[in-house]
């Protein structure tokens, strides 16, 4: 669990809160539906209440956060719709961003990229699905990270931020997901290696995000039958 106050280090008292409570959404230590308090999180933080409340705005403005009537401010839920839409839209800009980089990607960033995937096996053996996800995210942020267009980059980011609440919960679903994800990404590796078409990349990567986002579907009907 991440401790509330380590994010707490430097820049105003209102980013240090907002950085402090979605790290701890993000990490999973507030679960979806969790009440957040004000005082108390202000309390735990060392700062007044106000920095915290702008906080929580900051983080309603992003999904991460609702209020309720009679409730106040809880942990936003996973609304499917928007997880379909937003994984949808992944797929698209983050496997154009893949392709665009991969002519830039050298040794070096296969080197790193191969060692996290690394990670991720081992990673399989005693499931942690918090940890698997911030290996993910290092991951493919290493194969899009030198993607020369700034716009799609960005919206790379829109969708990664966007995703920040399910992520921690995502392969917790689909565990088995896990096991043929690292799979996919040596497959992604050794097509940037070889210098495959940058269409060949584009679809591979796509189809590894799609992937993800038809084993929490199928999961999510079958809860619901």
């Amino acid at each position: 669990m991440t401790d509330v106050t380590a994010a707490v280090s430097s820049g105003s008292k209102s980013q240090q809160a907002y950085a402090a409570v979605k790290a701890q959404i993000v990490d999973g230590a507030y679960p979806a539906g969790h009440r957040l308090v004000l005082a108390k999180i202000a309390h735990d933080l060392g700062v007044s209440v106000v920095p915290v409340r702008e906080a929580i705005r900051r983080l309603e403005a992003e999904g991460l956060v609702t209020f309720e009537r009679n409730i106040g401010a809880t942990v936003a839920g996973i609304d499917p719709t928007e997880y379909l839409y937003t994984m949808q839209t992944l797929s698209l800009v983050e496997g154009a961003a893949t392709a665009l980089s991969a002519p830039l990607i050298g040794p070096d960033d296969i080197a790193r990229a191969r060692a996290v995937n690394e990670e991720m096996r081992a990673c399989l053996e005693h499931f942690d699905p918090l940890r698997f996800t911030r290996l993910n995210q290092d991951f493919h942020a290493i194969l899009f990270e030198h993607c020369p267009n700034p716009h799609i980059l960005d919206l790379v980011h829109r969708g990664w931020n966007r995703l920040a609440s399910l992520r921690s919960s995502t392969f917790r679903f689909v565990p088995g997901r896990a096991r043929a994800s690292v799979g996919e990404h040596e497959g992604l590796l050794r097509l940037i290696e070889g210098a495959a078409d940058p269409d060949e990349i584009e679809r591979a990567a796509r189809a590894h995000r799609t992937a993800t986002l038809e084993a929490y579907l199928a999961h999510s009907a079958n809860d619901h039958r």
